[in-house]
């Protein structure tokens, strides 16, 4: 992603299987960057015959989730835990989480995460080592010769590999070092070191923890290209000198309906190379919001996805971006597109579940849930005192003739005003109506209501409840 991710090392056998996931009738979002709300309870959606864990280890394959670490207990952990066999930190690993401050270290939640992998028997892929982003401001901020860079550089991927030597599987050690035309992408590292920062890094991974498995990550590299092509003879010339390196990532954030149809013969020849390649943030998004048709889309390119990492052997993982819709970046960062990972936001597994399931070889049909409308917030914009919020309200298989939207604020957030709805607000408490104009929601429609608010401190988003 722009956000990092994270490759697996092979399995030394197959992963004993985990219990079947009981689903919930219904199930709080909490603490996502959008929360939804069943307005009628859908009958339990079962998952496939086997877990995708299981499916994947039948196939040789490592079927991952990028993860947050303070979620994973409730119906998101038992999700996690039981379907993959491979978790990604989100953000828990990067540099600006890790060093928030020049050698003030904050290892909690990514301890978390490499904890309930070890209790769940599953692999954790290290996200991300060296990356132009998400680094603290006093490292992207400061004055460096090349000779410091270098020495920080060094005692990062010292510290974090040291730590975790022996708990993970791959690491993203070099992330998004191109671009788009497959010339190299000026950073700190690029600038300062010049390309052989990526050498320096793959060299001082394997020093620190020799078991672990190596990655160049890149997005927009999932099909034959400039910038897929740039990786391709920066792997082999990596090789050629004798760098370690033993995988590539491709990160594969993509648009529903564009799945590339070189993506099959690109990860041919990467492992042509004899290195392995891992699919490390798999999403597919959409414009919101979503209908029947958007979703068999969706579940076809999945299916397109996932079978094209199974036909070949050193494809050895497949990582979703966040499993669940309230746990995705799409909406945040691309307006107006969403509903990009195989669950939505009440861990319901959707149709793209199912793509995923058919290609590792899964045979159930699922149950075809019934007609629900839900309720998604989020945050517009957003100042040093206030913010401007929105709420949509959409149908599939169903329809409302009025609606009512309630949530609780948790840092004492308050509206100041409110349009396309009557709300009020008693202490924490926000109820909203529709107003006499757009009280209908037809299936497959939408409407929204938008507000102003005051913050201080934090801007926590709530559950919002649709009812």
């Amino acid at each position: 992603m722009r956000s990092s991710r994270t490759a697996p090392r092979r399995s030394s056998g197959p992963f004993s299987p985990r219990p079947r996931l009981t689903a919930r009738l219904t199930a709080l979002v909490t603490g996502a960057a959008a929360a939804a709300a069943l307005l009628v309870a859908a009958p339990v959606s079962h998952a496939a015959d086997a877990p995708l864990r299981d499916l994947g280890a039948a196939k040789g394959k490592v079927v991952g989730t990028a993860v947050t670490g303070s979620k994973l207990t409730g119906v998101y952990g038992d999700v996690a835990g039981a379907q993959f066999s491979s978790l990604t930190p989100g953000n828990a690993m990067k540099w600006a989480s890790v060093e928030p401050a020049q050698g003030v270290f904050d290892w909690a939640e990514a301890d978390r995460i490499v904890a309930f992998a070890q209790a769940h028997d599953q692999q954790v892929r290290g996200h991300t080592l060296v990356w132009h982003n998400q680094n603290p401001n006093w490292l992207a901020n400061g004055s460096w010769t090349s000779a410091q860079l270098g020495t920080l550089l060094q005692n990062h991927i010292d510290t974090e590999v040291g730590r975790y030597k022996g708990k993970i599987a791959a690491w993203d050690v070099v992330n998004e070092p191109f671009n788009e035309d497959g010339t190299y992408r000026p950073t700190l590292w690029y600038n300062g070191l010049g390309a052989d920062y990526i050498a320096t890094a793959l060299t001082r991974a394997r020093a620190a923890d020799p078991a672990a498995r190596l990655y160049v990550n890149d997005y927009n590299v999932e099909g034959v290209n400039a910038k897929s092509t740039a990786l391709y003879n920066l792997v082999k010339s990596l090789k050629a000198r004798g760098v370690p390196i033993d995988g590539v990532g491709l990160q594969a954030h993509l648009v529903l309906g564009q799945v590339p149809s070189t993506f099959q013969q690109n990860i041919q020849r990467f492992a042509d190379l004899g290195v392995d390649v891992a699919i490390t943030e798999l999403d597919i998004r959409m414009s919101l919001p979503s209908d029947s048709a958007k979703l068999a889309q969706q579940k076809a390119d999945y299916k397109a996805v996932t079978a094209a990492c199974a036909a070949v052997t050193r494809c050895v993982n497949l990582t979703v971006w966040g499993f669940t819709d309230s746990d995705s970046w799409v909406e945040s960062t691309f307006p107006g597109e969403g509903a990009a990972t195989p669950y939505d936001a009440n861990y319901a597994p959707k149709p793209a579940y199912y793509g995923i399931s058919e290609a590792l070889g899964g045979t159930t049909t699922p149950v075809p849930p019934t007609g629900r409308c839900t309720a998604a917030y989020s945050v517009g914009s957003q100042w040093n005192t206030g913010f401007t919020g929105n709420v949509t309200i959409s149908c599939s298989g169903a329809s409302l003739s009025s609606w009512k939207v309630t949530w609780a604020y948790g840092a004492g957030q308050q509206i100041t005003q409110a349009w396309n709805a009557v709300c009020t607000q008693s202490g924490a408490a926000v109820s909203c109506v529709n107003a006499s104009y757009n009280g209908t929601v037809p299936d497959g429609g939408s409407v929204s209501l938008g507000f102003n608010a005051n913050w201080s401190g934090s801007n926590p988003t709530p559950t919002v409840t649709l009812g």
